[in-house]
């Protein structure tokens, strides 16, 4: 009893922190506990019974594999226990979610038995995570007229398993909680920096806001014990930034509702409200767990007597209440009339809260069970040869007679499966569709694991042209935490079908690359759709949505999604760039610009910007897509010329042929695969048979936003503006300053080129800036430190073959080794240049940090609160984004350049140039 009393001992230090005995995942720990419950006379078999029923995983976990022949052996009478009755054991097994509980079950109802049958066949009908293999088996049943096949294949074409469900309540009683003013980040809910604890539910818990938080939400409970805690964003919009099913996880598990009685930490119900909103990729994990998302629209723009906006000293729009949600005020939301009430005075139409969809959700307990429930009724509906009846809600299909498609319009109609409409489908219709890429990441893959296990997958969709597990969230640092954690997920989603950045054999040299310039790579088809589980996943291929890790492995188990085709933005851009410029000021000028043009208002948000950038190669556009994340789009659309796009795909191309080389395709040759695709899309766009994708001229846009190059005189720095006095308009990415602002003398403490906003243009850039600054001023000294980290392996093999790679070590004081990575993380950094190894590095914030109160000028996407550099008692962090030139000058110099050293510091340097495309980009 090695294992038990090994957990036994890991009990005993979890108390010490205050936690609760951690889930059971282990069949081997699981046997030893069974064992004990099966001698009558053992001193730890009330303790193991405990554990057995009320602590055990459920899914494809291999302890749920034990659980599952145990309890069937009790329901056989092979095995007797007292407390576990043949009853009960099948109400155990009906909590299980499929995988080897289902096996079990049919088993039961295919038996000989025919009272177990039935009563097997009753817990089969309330179950719907099947597969093929589970289906066959009915199937097979049935055509040999088995009655009990029969019964239960009849009750899933009626989808009792969703009918009989109990209805939504009318009248959900709400109290208040303010999470935080302005706009909400997942940091917030889930902090970068306790990555490593995300699949331990209790434990990552408890760093969900802060301590007194928790506990104001534990006092709201005590004192309002028959309400739900609603969090909330006052002024701002609530889960922007990173695709954290782990923030919703544990806003479930202080505010929402246990799943089951069985299973420990699984939370499901979260309800959640911002003035703006909620941002698209939080919400959609609010919908996975069953929850509401409230768009309260309680602060409005203040107008005059003329309707005009009223706005401050700053040129800022003035905000004024239109009613309080301030904490511990109590709201009812009635999802009948689809309103919400303080008391009896109606304050909000909530109605796109409770859409028919988001209905079914609420009542399935989540969206899995919608998805899966659809299409078990479909097949269990053919196999008896009837058609299927009308149970759920019928998609929404938009059709506009006349009126052309969108890019993403054409995209999702290309993929769309399920449809009723034989006519093309327009913005806003609900649509199913085939996902081409999908992506994991190592921070948030093993919650998709245990997705993946909790939904009893057992290998990827065969409709998946390729998936990618990465490394590169850990890259930084290979501490007790990653080596504890990534070899046991690499291995998981190897074995499930993944490409992995490590090898569990230990064949090829691990790949820590950057995962969004990875999915980049690997996309060969601008009518792709990719999904990814990072905020990022934002390729300058195809159509690419950040997910959370359930989405992504409900994409990995059926190779679809589901989601209404988006509204677009278009941008186009005029005049053209100086010299001096770089194109990630034209990133940062697309934002301002718009937000000029709109008046303030975001028109991205939640919206697709379709680019017209044309001219620029895959690599270089992503500068631009990557960046629709921090402009809270749902996602971007490059819309490139024929002989670009070409490029970008033999780019690709070689970079999938170095993977292959390195040993990394599988079984089944995956990436091969992807070669093979992207020559027959080259050669379809050569021939005029298929060329490049393009919106027709006649499509019809949210808004279009027209970016002047002449205006972008200097450079554009993105700045959290962390003193600002209204708390709401800090950390929000929407502030964006001239480098004249700063009057080249604001101190910086830290510089970072890295992330996946940078690609290998930006470190030849490096490199020829050093060369520069040594001939201008007879050597190269630093007065803060910088920190480099390339993107991919790529891209420095890349550098090493045409000299850069040389040039950089030249002129560092610290270079990454992989045969000896780092065990601990660096808190110090002197004035030198450091080159780390590829991948997230400072821009995750979850390994290594800038010190406390520090000034970071950085290339990376994030400026939050405590992301890169945290708050000293002194001074607050904060991190300015802006282009690699920038962040380099401002290293040498130790402060902000003035835009005469700037100018000096770039003569000569091949900057990243974009000059617009003369051609229409219309199809």
């Amino acid at each position: 009893m090695n294992l038990y009393n090994e957990y036994i001992k890991e009990i005993e230090e979890r108390k010490g922190q205050g936690l609760h005995p951690k889930p059971i995942d282990s069949a081997d720990l699981l046997n030893e506990i069974i064992a004990q419950i099966k001698d009558t006379n053992n001193a730890n078999r009330e303790d193991c019974l405990q554990f057995f029923i009320y602590n055990t995983l459920p899914g494809t976990t291999p302890a749920a594999g034990a659980k599952a022949k145990f309890l069937k052996e009790i329901i056989l009478g092979q095995e007797t226990v007292a407390e576990i009755t043949p009853t009960f054991a099948f109400e155990l097994l009906s909590h299980m979610k499929g995988g080897p509980s289902i096996e079990v079950l049919l088993d039961l109802a295919l038996g000989n038995d025919e009272a177990i049958a039935k009563q097997a066949a009753e817990v089969l009908k309330t179950q719907v995570y099947l597969y093929d293999a589970d289906m066959d088996r009915l199937k097979v049943a049935y055509e040999n007229g088995n009655a009990v096949a029969k019964d239960i294949l009849e009750s899933y074409a009626k989808a009792e398993f969703f009918t009989k469900l109990p209805e939504v309540a009318e009248e959900i009683k709400v109290v208040t909680f303010i999470a935080g003013e302005g706009d909400i980040s997942t940091d917030l809910l889930s902090p970068g920096n306790q990555a490593h604890s995300r699949s331990d539910r209790e434990l990552h818990g408890k760093c969900m806001i802060t301590p007194q938080a928790q506990e104001e939400i534990k006092a709201l409970q005590a004192q309002h014990p028959d309400k739900s805690v609603m969090l909330i964003a006052e002024k701002g919009t609530m889960g922007v930034g990173s695709s954290r099913m782990s923030g919703v996880n544990n806003v479930a598990l202080w505010t929402g509702k246990q799943a089951s009685p069985y299973v420990p930490f699984v939370n499901f119900a979260p309800i959640v409200g911002g003035t703006n909103g909620i941002s698209p990729i939080f919400l959609t994990t609010v919908d996975v767990t069953g929850g509401i998302g409230i768009d309260l629209k309680n602060w409005v723009k203040k107008t005059d007597a003329n309707g005009e906006v009223v706005r401050d000293e700053n040129g800022e729009p003035i905000l004024e209440q239109v009613y309080s949600v301030a904490t511990g005020t109590v709201l009812t939301i009635n999802t009948k009339t689809k309103k919400l009430y303080n008391g009896d005075q109606e304050l909000i139409d909530i109605s796109r809260s409770f859409t028919p969809q988001k209905m079914e959700f609420i009542k399935a307990g989540g969206s899995y069970a919608i998805v899966f429930g659809k299409k078990l009724q479909t097949f269990a509906a053919k196999t008896l040869g009837i058609e299927a009846p009308l149970v759920y809600a019928p998609s929404k299909e938009i059709h506009i007679e006349g009126q052309g498609l969108t890019a993403v319009e054409k995209i999702f109609n290309k993929n769309a499966v399920g449809t009723i409409s034989k006519q093309v489908l327009h913005a806003g219709s609900d649509v199913r569709v085939t996902v081409n890429i999908v992506g994991s990441q190592d921070t948030t893959g093993l919650m998709t694991a245990q997705e993946l296990e909790s939904m009893a997958a057992t290998v990827i969709s065969p409709i998946v042209d390729a998936a990618y597990q990465s490394g590169c969230h850990t890259a930084s640092v290979w501490d007790k935490k990653a080596q504890a954690n990534i070899p046991k997920l690499m291995q998981f989603m190897n074995d499930f079908g993944l490409i992995t950045a490590r090898d569990p054999k230990g064949v090829y040299h691990p790949m820590t690359d950057v995962i969004h310039k990875v999915l980049n790579d690997i996309t060969v088809d601008e009518w792709a759709i990719i999904i990814g589980g990072d905020s990022h996943t934002r390729m300058s291929k195809g159509v690419a949505f950040g997910a959370d890790s359930g989405t992504v492995a409900l994409a990995l188990a059926t190779g679809e999604a589901s989601m209404p085709i988006p509204q677009s933005v278009k941008v186009t851009f005029k005049g053209s760039m100086p010299d001096y410029m770089d194109f990630r000021d034209v990133v940062h000028a697309t934002q301002a610009q718009m937000l000029h043009q709109f008046g303030g208002e975001n028109v991205f948000q939640g919206r697709i910007i379709e680019v017209h950038i044309g001219t620029l190669t895959a690599d270089q556009a992503f500068t631009f897509t990557d960046w629709t994340a921090e402009m809270k789009a749902k996602a971007s659309i490059c819309i490139s010329e024929d002989e670009t796009l070409i490029e970008s795909l033999e780019i690709a191309k070689g970079r999938i042929q170095i993977m292959i080389d390195k040993g990394m395709d599988n079984k089944n040759h995956v990436l091969q695969g992807l070669i093979d695709k992207a020559n027959q899309r080259i050669a379809e766009i050569r021939s005029g048979e298929k060329p490049a994708l393009r919106p027709d001229a006649n499509a019809k846009y949210y808004a279009e936003v027209v970016v002047d190059l002449d205006q972008i005189a200097e450079p554009m720095i993105a700045d959290p503006d962390v003193n600002n006095k209204d708390v709401s308009k800090r950390y929000t990415h929407d502030t964006i300053r001239p480098l004249s602002f700063y009057g080249g003398d604001k101190k910086v403490d830290l510089g970072f080129i890295g992330s996946c906003m940078v690609h290998k243009g930006d470190m030849k850039i490096l490199a020829q800036m050093l060369k520069n600054i040594e001939k201008q001023q007879g050597k190269v000294e630093f007065k803060a430190p910088l920190v480099v980290a390339p993107p991919t392996y790529n891209i420095v093999d890349e550098l090493k073959a045409e000299g850069d790679w040389e040039v950089l070590q030249k002129y560092s004081g610290f270079e990454f080794d992989d045969n000896a990575p780092k065990a601990v993380a660096r808190t110090e950094y002197e004035n030198m240049l450091y080159l780390e190894r590829p991948g997230c590095n400072l821009c995750m914030g979850n390994q290594e940090k800038a010190s406390k109160g520090d000034t970071v000028m950085a290339t990376s996407t994030r400026l939050f609160q405590g992301r890169v550099v945290e708050d000293s008692a002194e001074k607050k962090g904060e991190s300015l984004l802006s282009s690699t030139p920038v962040v380099v000058l401002s290293t040498i110099l130790g402060r902000t350049p003035s835009i005469e050293e700037y100018k000096k510091a770039v003569e000569g340097i091949n900057l990243t140039k974009f000059a617009p495309s003369h051609k229409l980009l219309v199809g």
